[in-house]
């Protein structure tokens, strides 16, 4: 396990328990925020009931629920035991006839067999890692002709660019000291480098986890329309990003 694994870990076991709070999944707009991801991951992940699935990063199993059940089989992955265990009771709560294997994995070194899945996805786990060294392996283990998509925090983003670059602001949020953001070049760059194709780097996501419920209708519609509007739709709190091993 490398060093900044290594400190992932040490990170996760402070902080397991405070997840929830961190990542904004449970609140209201929280919600509608993760139901509207794991659409995009099947759509765009191109997921079908004969699919196998990996999920890299699985935290606490927000989105591993959320597809399991429309996929034959899904890995879902995590470097935190912490974490995991979490998951698998989520997973009890949620979906417990879904098929799903939970694995401790760290994210650049897979011990999968080359092209062994249909589709690799991810939320907000590539920033916590060696990007470029971690795609390499998604591409590794992707079988010809399947799909990854990921979801990553946008460094154009003004909050998340002052998040993760000022100290204490990134101590009070939580983060980790090597988790970073990405610029959308940057991904695009990252995925070539992998060896991936038909490559698709969208912004996306306006809609904040603290919008009180009242607004969210609003605010989404409103977020939705700025994602297509050139220069302002780089602002999005989110990068979602795709690519397809070669057949």
């Amino acid at each position: 396990m490398s060093e900044q694994a290594q400190r992932e870990v040490a990170h996760w076991q402070q902080w397991h328990d405070r997840a929830d709070d961190l990542w904004g999944w449970s609140t209201p707009a929280g919600l509608e925020r993760a139901a509207r991801r794991a659409r995009l991951f099947l759509e765009q992940g191109r997921m079908t009931p004969q699919s196998l699935v990996l999920e890299i990063g699985c935290g606490y199993g927000e989105y591993t629920y959320r597809i399991a059940p429309h996929v034959q089989t899904l890995y879902a992955t995590d470097i935190s035991p912490e974490l995991l265990n979490q998951t698998r009771q989520r997973l009890q709560a949620n979906c417990p006839s879904a098929r799903v294997l939970t694995e401790i994995q760290d994210a650049t070194a897979l011990t999968y067999h080359d092209g062994m899945f249909d589709a690799v996805f991810g939320c907000s786990i590539l920033h916590h890692v060696n990007a470029g060294q971690s795609l390499r392996e998604v591409a590794r283990v992707l079988k010809p002709g399947g799909w990854c998509v990921f979801s990553e925090p946008n460094m154009a983003n003004p909050q998340i660019l002052l998040q993760k670059n000022i100290g204490w602001l990134k101590r009070r949020a939580g983060d980790t000291t090597d988790e970073t953001a990405f610029f959308a070049g940057q991904i695009r760059r990252l995925l070539h480098a992998a060896g991936l194709a038909d490559t698709c780097v969208q912004h996306f996501d306006f809609l904040h986890p603290a919008t009180p419920r009242r607004l969210i209708p609003l605010v989404d519609k409103i977020g939705r329309a700025i994602e297509n509007i050139p220069l302002l739709r780089a602002i999005s709190g989110s990068l979602l990003f795709s690519g397809c091993k070669p057949s």
